[in-house]
């Protein structure tokens, strides 16, 4: 297949281009510079993407977005993580919309932050969306992709959540500090954790590349665990204790209040009730532990 992807020199959008070469699919990365042979250019701040360019690409995985974690919430950060969400995915679904011979599928990015902040309660792709910034995003993020499922195109939406990596992401931020024996419990520590590996995030998303499954799809291990056990268990595979609280003040001032409270001291219980209906498809690392000592090689 030949595979259109945003947002591919990302985390995961690089770890997809290596996976589906082992595959024997073509990646075309779509890149906001000057393409080079085999590459699409676009400009959703501008609104720019040929349609044309489209044409005889089976499908579209798209990744692009500004990081959630990368800036204090400002209402100026807050509107470029909106815009890139939104137009981005907009622009891209009305291009695919447009095509007379495009691609026929669009995996569409999304976050388990579409069902809000909701304790304990066990969450699935049928779960109604949560409340606040983060799932008001999610929702309309979502909703953008809707000119390509308009025109017929299978849609699929991948609501991610906290992919596990030593190249990137939250756990290669963590892990100077666990190392040191420095890490530990955030807050309660009784705020759930939906995790996922890299391995499986990428496995799942090549997979949803031609399983007959459209609508939206959680891209987390089948065992969520609460931050405290996720902190005792990366201790563990580190060989580090982990006994020293972390009190809310300190990464609220760093991060900002409203930041700190969505990434780090409220969670989901998110189950991935789409992928374990699906006898094809088997999770790699559905333990949090084997999968934590697979990722560091311990």
């Amino acid at each position: 297949m030949r595979v259109a992807i945003t947002g591919s020199s990302g985390l995961v959008g690089s770890a997809l281009i290596s996976h589906f070469d082992s595959l024997g699919h073509t990646s075309v990365p779509v890149v906001r510079r000057a393409a080079k042979p085999g590459e699409i250019t676009w400009s959703p701040s501008d609104g720019t993407l040929n349609p044309g360019d489209l044409e005889g690409i089976d499908a579209v995985v798209h990744l692009a977005g500004a990081g959630i974690g990368d800036k204090r919430w400002s209402d100026d950060y807050k509107k470029v993580l909106i815009d890139s969400r939104l137009d981005g995915t907009a622009l891209l679904a009305t291009a695919i919309a447009a095509c007379s011979d495009g691609p026929k599928v669009l995996l569409s990015g999304s976050a388990i932050g579409y069902y809000g902040a909701r304790g304990d309660e066990q969450l699935d792709e049928s779960s109604t969306p949560g409340t606040g910034f983060l799932a008001q995003l999610c929702i309309d993020w979502e909703e953008a992709a809707a000119p390509a499922a308009a025109a017929g195109v299978r849609v699929t939406l991948l609501r991610t959540g906290i992919v596990l990596s030593a190249d990137g992401g939250a756990l290669k931020k963590q892990l100077p500090l666990f190392k040191i024996g420095a890490g530990g419990t955030m807050g309660s520590g009784a705020q759930w954790q939906s995790w996922i590996s890299i391995d499986d995030e990428v496995a799942a998303i090549a997979h949803l590349l031609t399983a007959d499954i459209e609508g939206p799809v959680n891209l987390t291990a089948p065992n969520p665990v609460t931050q405290k056990t996720f902190a005792n268990t990366l201790g563990k595979v580190l060989n580090r204790p982990t006994f020293l609280p972390i009190p809310k003040f300190g990464p609220k001032l760093i991060l900002g209040g409203e930041l700190a409270e969505n990434l780090l001291f409220t969670g989901q219980r998110v189950n991935p009730t789409v992928l374990l209906g699906d006898d094809t498809f088997t999770f790699r690392h559905a333990e949090l532990e084997p999968a934590l000592r697979a990722i560091l090689g311990k």
